[in-house]
């Protein structure tokens, strides 16, 4: 078995490369795990300009504004970017939501949610630990109830990175109380303007802030 890269995926490195150190600043040091206030709006326009490249979603199908590209490729994108400590990537919308949607959502989701993900244009959070139960997901206390056509949320997330700066928020509630607890949670996308939505920050040790406690009352 030839474990060396192909000579594709060594252009594609140095060009990645070359392009990811024309962008950072001379005194780049490297942000932290999480954007943080002094580097987010610079987050943000590495991202869009890596989505511009096509690389932000590289992985993607094509038919959802990916490339389909190999795995080497894809690990290519997330060793040079971590090495050089690059801001840009997107956990949430593009490693997590993005196949959830591809292989569950409505045609309808797809359409709406995947191509500004795509563009680096949104920032999405997860809402699945809560005060009581951690990552204890068979235990989450937010309840959703179906009035007519919508869900009217209520409950309170917690460690929510990015909630702050999110535009969407996807978020794990029970929809079916008499279910076992591992059943009857319903996966809902909400977005973070909706009112009843509040948003309380979680500041660390060191001062920094990308935690959050979200809370919904009466969220529709």
């Amino acid at each position: 078995m030839d474990f060396q890269f192909s000579p594709e995926d060594d252009l594609f490195r140095r060009e990645l490369r070359n392009f990811v150190e024309s962008e950072l600043p001379d005194n780049w040091e490297g942000g932290g795990r999480w954007p943080e206030e002094w580097d987010w709006d610079f987050t943000m326009s590495l991202r869009k300009k890596l989505a511009a490249k096509g690389w932000l979603t590289m992985h993607w199908p094509k038919e959802y504004g990916g490339q389909s590209a190999s795995p080497i490729k894809s690990a290519i994108y997330n060793e040079e970017l971590a090495y050089m400590r690059a801001p840009g990537r997107d956990i949430f919308g593009v490693r997590m939501l993005g196949p959830t949607l591809m292989i569950h959502g409505t045609e309808e989701q797809k359409k709406v949610h995947l191509p500004p993900i795509s563009r680096g244009e949104i920032q999405w959070c997860q809402g699945y630990s809560e005060p009581e139960s951690g990552s204890d997901l068979a235990s989450l206390a937010t309840r959703a109830v179906l009035d007519d056509d919508e869900y009217v949320l209520n409950g309170t997330k917690i460690w929510t990175t990015l909630g702050h700066r999110a535009d969407w928020i996807f978020c794990l509630a029970r929809t079916d109380p008499d279910a076992p607890k591992h059943r009857g949670i319903s996966f809902l996308l909400i977005d973070m303007k909706t009112p009843g939505i509040e948003v309380r920050p979680i500041i660390n040790m060191a001062g920094g802030h990308e935690f959050n406690q979200v809370i919904f009352d009466n969220v529709r």
